[in-house]
């Protein structure tokens, strides 16, 4: 018989689904990683790559559509004063929206309080992330290069406008490593009915190994990870058909890379397989949610229609960075006109059924990470990509705006009870101590013990890094 000898691109493509998304921690965690120029860590850096990190892994919260600022955390009473009058900010400057016609002043539709002691307004819409504000430090005038969601949404992931940029997830994975042997270290739990705007370019690898990208997972699904077990038709895989395949591939990919042992990306696929089996162990137990007390799933509304979704993939996320997973992005919202915080028909109505989905598992999660101690090194952001315009769109929906909009920080190094930067008075543009999105990025790395300047890669002729060549480090937000 011939021997078979599979060409390199063939051992390259072998590896699919679950074994191609598992490599992540074994770049980072060996000598492969080492040998792409990353820089070792030192023990005296608390895990961090350049200095002490105050946090070790992320949790970050999307709001896909462009939440509206004034309607959820700037109060500003001249939208309340001036509501249906003409939108005129004074000084003769243009207005424009970015898929309609400027309408009038259109104020809350529902009442903001002040909460806390630091008395942060929110709406009556959020009443449980309003009382943890005195936890948070919001970015009040955060800005965005764009008003459009595709740019927007890989500005606000990637540092690009445009697509083929490594996520930040990515670039954390890249530069950190796993904490776990057995799960992936760049994991996202998109929304039950679609991924987001740009679709899976919001959490890729770029030019980064794909083994960075984000590891897609569905909590709710049936098969919550891909390929991880075989398909119920495939009657004929036995557990010990499946071992002597494995084995099989093993002895393979051994012998081709002894005559090709200068080939990183070989022996990391080795190691992928072995990962992928300690997978098919400890994933299932990670995403078992039946394993919860009574009460932890009642206080994440895992019983409940209206947030089960989003509170089901909260608590995954817990149970993730628990676990090791080193950063974690949930997504409220679909791509496409509906079902996702772009609310350009209705603010009164589309707004409130993405603000109850939501609501009570992000006050559970802040909550469940306090009182396990896992706030102290979990990092916990919430984001959107852009805000919207305070004046009308139609008679009761808002536009897209790149000028101002708000997000916040809890947990790891985080100054709780603050509020960096101020929009004018019409919530419409930042006006004061503005946070970009390269800001946001670098203030993050900061935490994570990486110095945002020094996190690059070579490609195409230039040195690539998350903030591009912008950024600097939000140090009013941070304790």
């Amino acid at each position: 018989m011939t021997p078979y000898h599979p060409s390199r691109r063939q051992f390259l493509h072998s590896a699919s689904g679950l074994g191609a998304a598992a490599m992540a921690q074994l770049f980072a965690r060996g000598r492969v990683l080492a040998a792409e120029g990353t820089p070792a860590k030192s023990v005296d850096l608390n895990g961090g790559l350049h200095h002490r990190a105050k946090a070790s892994r992320v949790i970050q919260l999307f709001m896909n559509g462009g939440a509206s600022q004034m309607d959820l955390f700037d109060y500003k009473p001249a939208l309340v004063e001036k509501h249906g009058q003409k939108f005129d900010p004074g000084g003769n400057q243009h207005v424009e929206a970015a898929t309609s016609a400027p309408g009038q002043v259109l104020k809350p539709p529902f009442p903001l309080r002040q909460h806390g002691q630091c008395g942060r307004w929110v709406s009556d819409l959020l009443p449980n992330v309003a009382r943890h504000v005195d936890s948070l430090a919001f970015l009040m005038a955060m800005t965005s290069k764009t008003n459009v969601h595709g740019p927007g949404s890989y500005l606000m992931n990637t540092g690009f406008l445009q697509p083929g940029f490594p996520a930040a997830g990515a670039w954390v994975s890249y530069a950190l490593g796993s904490l776990s042997d057995n799960l992936p270290t760049f994991v996202v739990l998109p929304d039950v009915r679609g991924l987001p705007y740009n679709q899976k370019g919001n959490f890729s690898a770029g030019f980064l190994p794909v083994s960075h990208q984000g590891t897609v997972i569905k909590p709710n699904g049936a098969s919550p990870i891909t390929d991880l077990r075989p398909p119920e038709s495939a009657k004929f895989l036995s557990d010990q058909a499946e071992k002597d395949g494995q084995a099989l591939l093993d002895r393979l990919n051994r012998r081709h890379l002894a005559d090709r042992d200068r080939d990183p990306q070989l022996e990391a696929r080795i190691r992928s397989y072995e990962l992928a089996a300690r997978m098919q162990l400890s994933a299932p137990e990670a995403f078992d949610l039946d394993r919860e007390t009574g009460a932890t799933r009642q206080l994440y509304g895992i019983d409940d229609q209206t947030t089960a979704d989003f509170g089901r993939r909260c608590l995954t996320a817990r149970r993730l960075i628990e676990r090791g997973v080193r950063f974690v992005q949930v997504w409220s919202g679909a791509g496409g006109p509906t079902n996702n915080w772009d609310n350009h028909g209705s603010i009164v109505k589309e707004l409130p059924p993405m603000c109850r989905a939501t609501d009570q598992p992000i006050g559970a999660l802040l909550t469940d990470l306090k009182a396990r101690g896992l706030l102290e090194d979990t990092l916990v952001v919430w984001s959107t990509e852009f805000g919207r315009m305070p004046f009308s769109q139609g008679s009761e929906g808002r536009d897209h705006n790149g000028g101002t909009f708000v997000g916040w920080l809890a947990g790891a190094g985080v100054k709780p009870g603050v509020a960096h930067g101020e929009s004018d008075e019409w919530s419409w543009k930042a006006t004061r101590d503005m946070t970009t999105t390269y800001d946001f990025h670098a203030t993050l790395l900061d935490l994570l013990g990486i110095d945002h300047e020094r996190l690059s890669v070579r490609y195409n002729g230039a040195d690539r890094r998350l903030t591009d060549v912008h950024g600097h480090v939000v140090r009013e937000v941070l304790a």
